[in-house]
Parts: C-alpha cells; sequence; structure tokens
C-alpha cells in the first residue's frame, strides 16, 4: 500500500501502527481511554484478514492473545491501567514462555477507577514490576500521534525479535490528542518476524536459545511437538524443580534483554551539549518541557531535555553519563515521581529534582521553566 496521510488520534495511529506491523489478531475489552484502538481494529481486521475478538474481560483477552500468537499470528491487546492489573498475571506467562506480543496502555488517572477521561502516567512501575519474579520487560513511550504508530510497529519488532511482550506506554493525551500521521508505504518500514526452527520436528527444542539467548519459536500445528508450560522448564519445556535449571532459565530471561540495552533503548537529546540543567521526560511532559527550554534559552538559561522514548529497560548508563554534564537534573512525570528514584540511584552526586504531577493535566510550560529558574539559582 502506497503512503498515506491522515488527521486522526494518537489512538488510530496505534491500530494502524499494528496492521502495517503485520498484526492479524486483537483481543480486547473496551476501557477509556484506550476503546478507540479496539473501535478502529474492529473496522480495520476484517479489511486486512485478520481477527478481531471482544472478550467478556481483560483476562480472557490477554490469554487470547497468548493463543493467538503461539498460533503464529502477531497479536495485541490494548487496555488501561485497571486492566493491565488484572493482565498482569498473564504478562508473567508471557515471559516465562517467552511470547511474543503487544499491550499497549493508554494510562489514566489511577489507583482502582481513579480519573478515566483523563491522563496520568502512573502505570510506569507496574509495566515491570506487576508480575512476580525476576524478569526484563521492554516499554516505549510515544510522545505524538505519530510516534503512536511508529512505536507501535517497533514494539512489534523488539516482541518477535526478543520473544518478549512488550509495552506502548501513552498518557491519555497522547491517546487522544490529534495530529498529522503519515504511513510510510509498506516496503520502507522495516518488519522484524520470529525465528523459526531450522531442524526437523524430532530434533527441536523449543526452549534451547541461540547465540542471541532467544530460542527459535515453533508454531502450533506446524508439525512440532512440544510443551509450553509456566513452570520452570528445561529445553524440551518439560517442567522441573531443579536448581540449575531455574538459575540456567531466568538468567537467560533476563539476559537476552540486558544484553541488548544499547540496541533497544532509544532517546532523544534536545539542546543538551552546554546545558546546566537537563530535563527527563517522556510522553506528553516531554512536550511541554521542550517549549520551556526555548523560552529558557532566550531568557539566557542553559536548559536542555534527555527525553526517554524506551523506560524499559531503565537506561542506566545514559543517566550516568548525562549527569556528569549537567549541574541539575529535573524529572518531569504525570505521577508521584515514579522514575524520579531511578534516575536518583544513577545519577551520582549531581542533584536530582522531582517535578510531579499527579493529575489529569501534564505539566505546563510556564511550570517547567519555573523549575528551570529555581534550580539554576541553587
Amino acid at each position: 500500500m502506497p503512503e498515506r496521510v491522515m488527521f486522526t488520534m494518537g489512538d488510530v495511529a496505534c491500530a494502524e501502527g499494528a496492521l502495517s506491523a503485520g498484526c492479524r489478531y486483537f483481543g480486547g475489552y473496551p476501557i477509556t481511554p484506550a476503546t478507540e484502538i479496539a473501535e478502529w481494529m474492529a473496522i480495520r481486521m476484517p479489511q486486512v484478514g485478520g481477527a478481531y475478538v471482544q472478550y467478556e474481560d481483560e483476562i480472557a483477552s490477554i490469554t487470547s492473545v497468548i493463543g493467538a500468537s503461539w498460533a503464529g499470528t502477531k497479536a495485541m491487546t490494548a487496555t488501561s491501567g485497571p486492566g493491565v492489573s488484572l493482565m498482569m498475571e498473564a504478562i508473567g506467562l508471557a515471559v516465562m514462555t517467552e511470547t511474543p506480543l503487544v499491550l499497549v496502555n493508554i494510562m489514566r488517572g489511577g489507583p482502582s477507577t481513579g480519573q478515566p477521561t483523563r491522563g496520568q502516567q502512573g502505570d510506569v512501575m507496574q509495566a515491570k514490576w506487576g508480575s512476580h519474579g525476576d524478569y526484563q520487560i521492554i516499554a516505549l513511550t510515544p510522545a505524538s500521534v505519530q510516534e503512536m504508530f511508529d512505536q507501535t510497529v517497533r514494539a512489534f519488532n523488539l516482541a518477535e525479535q526478543y520473544r518478549v511482550p512488550v509495552f506502548v506506554l501513552a498518557d491519555e493525551t497522547v491517546g487522544h490528542m490529534r495530529e498529522k500521521l503519515v504511513i510510510p508505504d509498506e516496503k520502507d518500514l522495516e518488519i522484524v518476524d520470529r525465528k523459526r526452527p531450522t531442524v526437523p520436528p524430532e530434533e527441536y527444542l523449543p526452549f534451547k536459545p541461540d547465540e542471541d539467548l532467544v530460542p527459535p519459536m515453533a508454531t502450533f500445528g506446524s508439525g512440532y511437538q512440544f510443551y509450553a508450560t509456566g513452570l520452570t522448564h528445561d529445553w524440551r519445556g518439560y517442567p522441573s524443580d531443579k536448581d540449575d535449571v531455574q538459575m540456567e532459565l531466568i538468567t537467560r530471561l533476563n539476559e537476552k534483554i540486558l544484553r541488548n540495552v544499547d540496541k533497544i533503548v532509544e532517546m532523544e537529546r534536545f539542546q543538551l551539549d552546554d546545558a546546566d540543567v537537563a530535563i527527563i521526560a517522556y510522553g506528553t511532559p516531554s512536550r511541554s518541557a521542550k517549549r520551556a527550554i526555548r523560552e529558557a534559552r532566550r531568557q539566557g538559561l542553559k536548559a536542555g531535555l534527555l527525553r526517554l522514548k524506551t523506560i524499559w529497560p531503565f537506561p542506566e548508563r545514559a543517566i550516568m553519563d548525562l549527569a556528569s554534564e549537567v549541574r541539575h537534573i529535573v524529572v518531569a512525570e504525570q505521577n508521584m515521581g515514579q522514575l524520579y528514584h531511578m534516575v536518583r540511584a544513577s545519577a551520582g552526586t549531581t542533584p536530582v529534582h522531582m517535578m510531579r504531577k499527579p493529575v489529569g493535566t501534564p505539566q505546563l510550560p510556564q511550570e517547567i521553566l519555573q523549575k528551570i529558574r529555581e534550580v539554576v539559582t541553587q
């Protein structure tokens, strides 16, 4: 399909990104402010030969996505914080069975029912630590309608490459804002598909990793017979309670991500070369930060922005490097300071200032500008 241009909302851009990445199954349950993704998928999936199924709840939707992925289909669901809470046990299953899938969370105010129609960034730690045990996850944070498309495509690529669930974490403002979207020609998109077995079925070990620590993935019904269980399992997929099996498996599930942090993490540096104050932000607050920084520069204040486009795995090395370049770091988040503590742990002796705002509106440019003025006088 040739390049298309739309004026649309972030949720629709996300759905179009999934389709362009090759997603052909969507299992969902409507929830504000992610419902428009499901609505658009219900229209578009039949047009591309895919399947849209609305389930009775979020638990059924995420487990159906796991099943669809093992059946060989790129699969996705979309929800908000309360739905993610219900999905977390299944996310742990997807991690343990190394099931590639994409989970879009359009974040709203919480806890509990919270503010369904207003945005926050309160699900950052939930995405990383919501399930139990030791594991790594990937979470991307788009800040525009175009990035809702681009980051969703990238989420599928990362899920397929590393056989891991990938979150697209967008605050409600990004999900519901309307901007220009350019959908590239399909031939111009980089699309990654999971590795398939190259050995005959009788030689296949479903969880034996290649050198990149990622095992090739067979499809149910393709002639390969195997187990996929949430229990600790050996290379055959058979459950085991042996210490060495658990150690090898859990280490590998973590290391296949941690060894590739530099390849996975994406950031944007904005006017940081000579900055005294660095703003760290993601999603909607990063848009406010850019405008505040431009005004600060006009006033002679040397400020810059490190925009995190990937928050898990956490870019610890980048934060350490930034801390050696600037006098102060300000973390602007639409929550009570969830990434602030991670930044502070990585920043050494450089002062880190929290700019929290756990309400339905993000930090405004004038608020960030005022914070810049405050810290430069310290």
